[in-house]
């Protein structure tokens, strides 16, 4: 991903805390939707995904919606998400380990689970854009595993695990 294609803001959020912020609310919004453990790779992915602003302008308003053919109808996601996934997970896995360091989350065999009072339920941010990439991983985390297994999900989305 090129420092060309984000603002001077979205650059700023490219650091491990924020996305910190956004692995524990990928698991927030997995914990209320299937109330138990966040598979590791949902939270990576969602993280990832809310960082690029080409997805999160695109993404469904509901977790109805079907990840298939939400892809067919904007084939530009897994283009987005091939040319940049590896660079934008690079910023979110010291983010993840941020989290477990400092009990934000934890892990287990069964996937990250929220420690109980670690983050506000209630997303807040200093700006507009980062509480929407906030809601977007919220979202994310809640819609992402109802197509299946997160391979198939990667898979469609056209990265590796």
């Amino acid at each position: 991903m090129s420092s060309l294609d984000l603002s001077r803001e979205e650059r700023a959020l490219y650091n491990p805390a924020f996305a910190a912020v956004l692995c524990t609310r990928a698991v927030q919004g997995y914990d209320k939707q299937y109330a138990g453990p966040c598979p590791l790779p949902v939270a990576v992915t969602a993280a990832v995904m809310a960082l690029q602003p080409s997805i999160r302008a695109v993404l469904p308003t509901t977790t109805g919606t079907g990840l298939m053919g939400w892809l067919d109808d904007h084939d530009e996601v897994p283009v987005a998400m091939a040319r940049n996934a590896a660079t934008v997970a690079s910023v979110v896995r010291p983010g993840l380990l941020f989290t477990l360091q400092g009990r934000v989350l934890e892990l287990s065999e069964g996937g990250l689970t929220l420690v109980p009072g670690a983050l506000p339920k209630s997303v807040r941010g200093e700006t507009g854009q980062s509480v929407a990439i906030q809601k977007a991983a919220v979202q994310l985390g809640r819609w992402l595993p109802s197509t299946g297994s997160i391979s198939t999900v990667l898979t469609l989305l056209g990265v590796k695990p």
